[in-house]
């Protein structure tokens, strides 16, 4: 009807039809994808790229995720493959329009110069990404491609792409940043139960303990295209001192404190909750955000600390067992009294063969620019904490305003940020082999 309003739910629907009627047209007529489905797959993924009609497109998008979803591991390597190396840029168009801005330096041949430098399959992965739902489904599917890395293939240019695009549209302007307690959701309260990555959570009543009390609290990155999925979470121990010990801030029994009388924020488990955002940083900006919120609710917090593993720190100490006695002596007794040294040498001196802190948490928080504070003896004694460190743990400060210079002179210098005893702690440790004082 001329003049008719429609609302956005009804052009929704109506769209969706459209796209439902024109996925049906497009499918070959006594040939169903079942039959066929790689040939019916490549067929709408060399089409896709150059459809002008949006419905058309929409349909087919639709078409091609339906259809991966239905592939088995074969068949997703095929997919994959297809993807690498069926959707280059053309070479020889390519070095004409670079030969031809090279002469004229204009704009329309600049213009097509950066057109045909792009990979058409971007414009596939964007047009999959417009299907509802679609931008879960393309990072479920780049879980799957980082799956593959082990198998010898070299997909590297088409993960560039794929993580190109998810940086552009997991940029900071369309995250979400939202408070998870115990009357959220019940679907996004099970998500964090099964994301979990650092102190597992043991079902519903563990959680509420986690999220309910007056000195707890949980934050949460959420996309709007994914609303009730999180990307990365952080959970907050609202407490008076240092924590010293991770069986204290999840005991069951342990007395709740009011969160006006707590002077520190203690983050004690942070989870990133999508593989296939591996690479996608949101961990800085979740900390300074949170911090931030932190403050404006309770400006009686004066310190803001995490409580974080060392997951490395057994290893390192095996490794360094042969050479060193000490070394060898801690792995039999875990309250060995050089164990606090040698964990403390292993967080500021221990590298990897790129010369970063060995530790992946360590380059977390210090890239994040935090300081290396204190080493903690047996503040984990789960399973978990002693198979990985013997039960120490760390607790990083993030010193608000030394963030930003502690971060560039540890990403420019490799610098890392430590207070005077735990230097000293570190010195005092018997010199493991083939490490630097």
């Amino acid at each position: 009807m001329i003049g008719e309003v429609i609302r956005p739910a009804r052009l929704y629907d109506r769209l969706s039809s459209l796209v439902d009627l024109s996925a049906r047209v497009i499918r070959r007529p006594g040939r169903s994808t079942a039959e066929d489905p790689r040939g019916a797959l490549e067929t709408a993924l060399r089409a896709l790229p150059s459809m002008r009609s949006e419905t058309r497109a929409l349909a087919t998008a639709t078409q091609i995720l339906t259809g991966y979803d239905t592939l088995d591991a074969d068949g997703r390597l095929w997919f994959f493959r297809l993807l690498r190396d069926g959707f280059d840029p053309d070479p020889e168009a390519l070095a004409a329009a670079a030969r031809e801005y090279a002469d004229t330096r204009d704009h329309a041949s600049l213009q097509r110069l950066t057109t045909l430098a792009e990979p058409p399959r971007q414009e596939v992965l964007r047009r999959l990404n417009a299907v509802a739902g679609g931008t879960a489904q393309l990072v479920a599917m780049r879980a799957d491609l980082l799956a593959l890395r082990d198998t010898g293939e070299d997909f590297a240019r088409l993960d560039a792409d794929l993580r190109h695009l998810l940086r552009s549209w997991f940029n900071r302007g369309f995250l979400m940043l939202v408070r998870i307690d115990w009357t959220s959701p019940a679907s996004l309260l099970e998500k964090l139960i099964q994301y979990e990555a650092v102190h597992e959570i043991q079902g519903f009543a563990d959680l509420r303990r986690r999220v309910l009390p007056p000195d707890r609290r949980c934050y949460a990155y959420l996309h709007p295209a994914m609303p009730d999925d999180p990307l990365i979470f952080v959970e907050i121990a609202l407490m008076r001192g240092l924590p010293n010990s991770i069986q204290a801030i999840t005991a069951v029994d342990r007395p709740h404190l009011a969160a006006t009388l707590a002077d520190t924020a203690a983050f004690y488990s942070i989870s990133n909750c999508q593989e296939g955002l591996a690479g996608i940083s949101f961990g800085n900006l979740l900390i300074k955000n949170v911090v931030a919120e932190l403050q404006r609710e309770l400006p009686n917090l004066t310190r803001f600390v995490t409580l974080s593993p060392m997951p490395g720190l057994r290893r390192w100490l095996e490794e360094q067992a042969a050479g060193n006695r000490q070394a060898a002596e801690v792995l039999d007794r875990r309250n060995h009294p050089a164990l606090p040294g040698l964990a403390a040498h292993y967080l500021l001196k221990a590298r990897d063969r790129a010369g970063r802190p060995r530790d992946p948490v360590a380059r977390f928080h210090l890239g994040n620019g935090a300081e290396a504070h204190r080493v903690i003896p047996d503040a984990d004694r789960s399973d978990r904490g002693i198979a990985q460190s013997l039960g120490m743990m760390v607790n990083y400060l993030y010193d608000l305003p030394r963030i930003d210079a502690r971060h560039d002179a540890f990403t420019e210098k490799g610098i890392v940020a430590a207070p005077g005893a735990l230097a000293e702690l570190a010195r005092s440790a018997a010199q493991p082999e083939g490490e630097p004082r």
